[in-house]
């Protein structure tokens, strides 16, 4: 393997926020935009030294950086390791391309890895979300960074919920989305019909009349169990109450009757851990 090239012959000094050469990182606040842009563009964004440095230390392949020249130094290690551009340029020029300013260190557009096998992804797990068209980025990453926390093996998310690999889904997991696997599902909700054959007791957070507690979920102790969370609002639809071996509720007290969609994840995975 060849070595990288210099560093320093890699660095490229931004003046003009038009330069076609950091298409990647252009209009980043515009979220319809995005969400569409990177998946075809087969990218994504790592913000903050952070969150890049596990994205590399999980494997993930950069495309190139992008940051304040004051960063240079600090990444300089990283920065060595690929032979990638460098972008760096003033607070001011980074600001116009970005459309806000850049506080976190530096950014990374990053190859999307290869998407995993469900079949292969269920085999090896015990533990899953599944993640029903949970269209809040924060809520997503959110609920990784739990997943990551308590254990869950993987997650599961519907066609039409928020990419994982989003800017802020990423930020907001503080990494974590890269230590997790996931599987974006292409036939919801024929695909619970997968994972049941696989061995799991699907279990659906649901205020219904026959949901069981939490705490009686975790008392069977299945050896196999998914987590099904739903949609901020509306909850999860009638196809998959439909078909959920258990709908569950998390007891609570002074008449709330539910928490938010990743407060309520996080009672779940820990409520329902491995004993």
């Amino acid at each position: 393997m060849t070595s990288p090239a210099p560093l320093s012959g890699r660095i490229v000094r931004l003046t003009d926020p038009a330069d076609p050469r950091v298409a990647d990182y252009t209009s980043l606040t515009d979220v319809s935009l995005r969400r569409k842009l990177e998946p075809e563009r087969g990218l994504y964004l790592a913000e903050s030294s952070k969150v890049l440095r596990r994205a590399l230390d999980a494997g993930h392949r950069p495309r190139s950086f992008f940051m304040a020249e004051k960063w240079l130094d600090g990444l300089a290690d990283v920065l060595e390791r690929f032979d990638v551009p460098v972008y760096v340029g003033s607070d001011d020029v980074l600001e116009r391309i970005t459309g806000f300013h850049l506080h976190r260190g530096a950014m990374a557009a990053m190859h999307r890895p290869d998407p995993l096998d469900l079949d292969e992804v269920l085999a090896a797990s015990r533990r899953v979300a599944v993640l029903e068209d949970i269209v809040d980025h924060t809520n997503v990453g959110a609920i990784f960074r739990s997943a990551a926390a308590l254990d869950v093996d993987a997650v599961l998310v519907t066609p039409r919920c928020a990419d994982p690999l989003y800017r802020r889904a990423v930020r907001v997991s503080m990494g974590t989305v890269f230590q997790v696997p996931w599987v974006r599902l292409e036939h919801w909700t024929a695909d619970l019909q997968r994972v049941k054959d696989a061995g799991f007791l699907t279990a659906a957070l649901a205020l219904s009349e026959d949901a069981v507690t939490v705490d009686a979920l975790a008392q069977e102790q299945p050896e196999k169990l998914a987590l099904i969370l739903g949609t901020e609002g509306q909850g999860l639809g009638a196809a998959t109450l439909h078909r959920a071996d258990r709908h569950v509720v998390i007891p609570m007290s002074h008449g709330v009757d539910s928490l938010n969609v990743a407060a309520a994840s996080a009672v779940a995975f820990w409520e329902t851990r491995p004993r």
